[in-house]
């Protein structure tokens, strides 16, 4: 043999040669996946043999057996996975012959910087710690011999498979609970921007768990999909190794644009989208699996019972009609034995609606079948096939999980094929609780519990279905959503006024929360443009409860008492619009108790006055919820600056403004003269701590005033000395002058990153261009601030065209 020889045959059975073909194996780009995971096993378990060989011959151990368990075991080595390895042994070498072969197998691996999961023990031990911790059990099932002695390994598996079936009854309601736990803790993996691959649910342990529940023969999970769903989540894990160089699960957004062109997908988007579908198919398994598993161990438990009543015979499951051609059997929903879906096209939706109206779930079966055997509705859809969806979607919340399970198998695009474009679409604005596809459908599920409130209910739970519809095609999706939910309302078989009902409440889904929040609804121009745009009171209602329903299946961020109120005001002054009354020429706002009492105490000192105090509201019947709990009310004489120097002030004291209103009025002096004053009503929250005392905040908005504190100065001291976090870098602020906003004043909306000092930031730019701000509103959701801000010039009149698009061009500029 010559000496390179030697060396090749040195390096290739040492750490150094196992470290060299572990990072060409990793750089093979032409080979990822399966075989990649398989060929990473092998290579890990050449070099652990020559390892284990070694150390037991040194310490003269026989009678031992290294074994892989876990996701080792399953031969699913991502390139930063763990080692979990099992050493077991006959319990006939003494303990520091046993200790010995383990040093010799752990520390060259400890010495390679792999993270390893280690344990000894015999058979017996093996199969207690089992037996007391359900983990350990889980990951014995698969147990894979790697080295030693082959037949210690396989009789303590067929031991620990003989166990786990023998304690079925008692570890699969534990394993249950635990999958339930987690998912409680770490959230749907379908539904997460940033998604745990492994520990959500829908993720790769909820895949592991399946095949445990197989493996104790008590029921198998739907295998339709489920390993490519399975191969999908760990090609992204295998990825996201890659990309970031760390054990990591967790898909962090900053990663994804990465981890989507290592897989060989468009973006991020189309990324989310792709492990969003593995992890619906995972979650529809696991629902299905327990399911069965509940009933299987529900009927042994009864089984025994029975037999003593009824002598030994065998009691049929009863079946309870609940529609043509449905029943109800044991806990599900399936079809009647004289059911011919060949020859019953809306037996589908009949089906479905049945068992979302007795709140039981979809027979997997039966789902299966109707996919395969059912017949296509005719279009436009019968009446009675459009009853059965009205049906289906005013259930309420057990609509989710028989839309879910028509989903699941392709029923839902059959049934509208539009539905395919919103189908595990991502939400990127974290506002959003869900998907697309499921926000809808939780829209429905909102409006189902507000249908009392409207004269067509069927209209509102069609409209709350396909609200969004336009998300995924170009430009506005509710401009794009409008033509789809045309089609698709005709498709359904309303006639043409119901369909523009529809098409009108699509469009305008956003309108009223909108204007609510960012319009001055004193303003006639405000109320009359909803109006116009509405154009019944009929429409207006189903509009109202449409808004609420949205706003509630977003995210608790989207909905408040305050945002509701708003919305309530905006709605009664249109409604009196639309039945003839003209609104009322607007005034100078008459301040409240509390207000006219500091607008008082700021004339008599010509100084601000501030009040600062905690307005609790009770959270409306409908579940929306008040963040924002703390008033701050500023009066002052009116003066330039006002608007940033306050802003400037909160944000010094860190506090978040939720929203704000600020507009000049009016207040008779001792002479019989009148002052103008503005009057600043703030919703403000604590970043972290305690609130500040509203003397201090005073003190600081005099000395902002008078130029002794330099706000612009302090705020950049502070954000330099934080560094910037990570993540996806946020879009340009957006700064527009909206048509039609106001015949009083220009509307100057601002779309920004929320972020501290912004609208002290924007207070600045305006006062530097020379405008007069008449009021402000404004509204911030998740990390977004959309602020619209009313302004003059200098004698109170509109801003000519040109000159607004300067201001909002200057805006822009201070932001960007």
């Amino acid at each position: 043999m010559t000496s390179t020889e030697v060396t090749t045959e040195s390096e290739d059975s040492g750490p150094s040669g196992y470290a060299a073909a572990r990072l060409r194996l990793l750089q093979e780009e032409a080979r990822s996946g399966p075989p990649r995971r398989a060929a990473l096993a092998r290579l890990t378990d050449d070099w652990l043999t020559g390892l284990f060989d070694a150390a037991a011959e040194r310490a003269g151990v026989r009678g031992a057996a290294l074994v892989a368990v876990g996701g080792y075991g399953r031969g699913e080595l991502s390139p930063r996975s763990d080692l979990d390895l099992l050493l077991l042994h006959d319990g006939t070498a003494d303990a520091g012959a046993v200790a010995a072969l383990a040093d010799g197998i752990w520390y060259p691996v400890w010495d390679l910087g792999l993270a390893l999961d280690h344990s000894v023990r015999t058979p017996g031990e093996a199969r207690r710690t089992a037996g007391e911790d359900l983990k350990v059990q889980l990951g014995l099932l698969d147990a894979r011999p790697v080295a030693g002695d082959l037949g210690l390994v396989t009789g303590l598996r067929t031991a620990i498979l003989a166990d786990w079936r023998n304690q079925a009854p008692k570890r699969l309601p534990a394993l249950d609970e635990l999958c339930r736990e987690r998912a409680e803790r770490m959230g749907e993996l379908q539904f997460l921007l940033e998604p745990d691959l492994k520990e959500a649910r829908g993720g790769l342990r909820d895949a592991t768990a399946l095949r445990a529940v197989a493996a104790s023969w008590v029921a198998d999970a739907p295998r339709e999909g489920l390993a490519e769903a399975r191969r999908t989540l760990l090609d992204a894990r295998d990825a996201l190794h890659l990309t970031t160089g760390r054990a990591t699960d967790r898909l962090a957004l900053q990663e994804q644009d990465q981890v989507a062109g290592a897989l060989g997908l468009l973006d991020a988007d189309a990324l989310l989208r792709h492990v969003y579908e593995a992890a619906r198919t995972v979650s529809y398994a696991t629902d299905v699996t327990w399911r069965e598993v509940n009933r299987v161990l529900r009927a042994r438990s009864v089984r025994p019972r029975l037999r003593t009543i009824l002598g030994g015979a065998k009691a049929a499951p009863e079946r309870t009609p609940l529609a043509e051609g449905v029943v109800e059997a044991d806990g599900e929903v399936v079809l009647a034995r004289t059911a011919r879906p060949e020859r019953d096209p809306v037996l589908t939706l009949r089906a479905a609606a049945a068992a979302a109206e007795a709140g039981l779930p979809l027979s997997r079966h039966l789902v299966r079948h109707l996919s395969t055997a059912a017949q296509p509705l005719p279009v436009p859809w019968p009446a009675q096939a459009r009853e059965e969806l009205v049906t289906l979607l005013g259930a309420g919340e057990s609509t989710v999980g028989v839309w879910e399970a028509l989903e699941a198998e392709g029923i839902i695009t059959r049934l509208l094929p539009d539905w395919e474009r919103v189908h595990c679409r991502p939400q990127r604005n974290p506002v959003h609780t869900w998907t697309v596809d499921r926000h809808l459908v939780e829209t429905a599920v909102r409006a189902s519990h507000l249908t009392r409130r409207v004269g067509r209910p069927d209209l509102l739970l069609i409209a709350a279905l396909l609200h969004d519809i336009g998300k995924g095609w170009p430009g506005d999706h509710s401009v794009a959503g409008e033509v789809i939910a045309r089609d698709m309302a005709a498709r359904i078989g309303f006639d043409k006024q119901d369909v523009g009902v529809v098409a009108t409440l699509v469009r305008h889904h956003l309108l009223l929360v909108e204007t609510a929040t960012r319009r001055d609804l004193d303003d006639p121009a405000t109320v009359r443009s909803v109006a116009t745009a509405v154009g019944s009171a009929s429409t207006l209602e189903l509009l109202h409860a449409l808004t609420e329903a949205d706003a509630l299946a977003t995210g608790p961020a989207a909905w408040s008492s305050w945002r509701a109120s708003l919305v309530t005001d905006l709605v009664k002054r249109v409604a009196a619009l639309l039945a003839g009354e003209e609104p009322p020429a607007p005034e100078p706002l008459a301040p409240s108790a509390e207000q006219e009492r500091l607008a008082v105490e700021a004339l008599r000192t010509g100084e601000p006055v501030l009040s600062l105090h905690t307005r609790p509201e009770p959270a409306p019947e409908d579940g929306g919820s008040e963040p924002v709990g703390v008033e701050l009310l500023i009066a002052l004489p009116d003066r330039p600056g006002v608007l940033p120097a306050a802003a400037g002030v909160l944000a010094l004291h860190r506090l978040t403004v939720r929203a704000a209103d600020l507009r000049a009025v009016e207040l008779p002096t001792e002479l019989g003269e009148t002052a103008d004053l503005l009057v600043l009503s703030w919703r403000v929250a604590a970043e972290y701590g305690s609130l500040p005392q509203a003397t201090r905040l005073r003190a600081d908005l005099v000395r902002a005033l008078d130029g002794s504190l330099d706000i612009r100065a302090r705020l950049a001291e502070r954000e330099a000395a934080y560094p910037r976090r990570r993540g996806v870098k946020a879009p340009p602020p957006r700064v527009t002058v909206p048509a039609a906003g106001s015949r009083l004043a220009t509307v100057i909306e601002v779309r920004a990153q929320d972020a501290p000092g912004l609208l002290h930031r924007i207070g600045r730019a305006l006062e530097h261009c020379a405008v007069r701000v008449r009021s402000a509103h404004v509204s911030t959701l998740g990390a977004n601030a959309v602020d619209a801000f009313y302004v003059t010039d200098g004698d109170g009149r509109p801003l000519s065209p040109e000159r607004a698009a300067e201001v909002a061009g200057e805006v822009e500029k201070e932001l960007g």
